[in-house]
């Protein structure tokens, strides 16, 4: 995080975004740390989930029930296939929606458009479980 110290916490919770797979909450990363033993508080990670996420370095979904899901991602734009069951997410490119979102805003005078997509379904390994 540029302009910001380098600490102990920060370093332990970018190796637990880095060895996660999907989306976590961050009560869910926060219960990683500390049985890692790390000495973390819970506001601590949030603040640094923040910090991580408007920087760039950790794209953010939002649940049905409004919780924010954190996942350390490639960069570039692209949208995400996340299971509302296990979290598991895949990165999609989705050209019809970039030129969809310009359209739309050009249509009604936007410049400088910017846009979040989540396709939220129930990924195969959840499916098969449930039958």
């Amino acid at each position: 995080m540029t302009g910001q110290r380098e600490t102990r916490q920060k370093r332990a919770l970018s190796t637990v975004l880095d060895e996660s797979n999907g989306f976590r909450s961050a009560q869910d990363l926060y219960s990683d740390l500390r049985a890692r033993g790390e000495a973390v508080g819970l506001t601590t990670v949030y603040n640094q989930l923040k910090a991580l996420a408007e920087s760039g370095q950790i794209d953010t979904v939002r649940t049905d029930d409004g919780e924010t899901l954190y996942r350390r991602c490639a960069a570039g734009h692209h949208h995400h296939l996340v299971c509302r069951t296990c979290g598991a997410a895949v990165e999609v490119e989705g050209p019809e929606v970039e030129k969809w979102a310009e359209r739309v805003a050009g249509r009604h005078g936007y410049v400088d458009v910017a846009h979040t997509v989540e396709i939220v379904g129930t990924c195969k390994s959840c499916s098969q479980r449930r039958a």
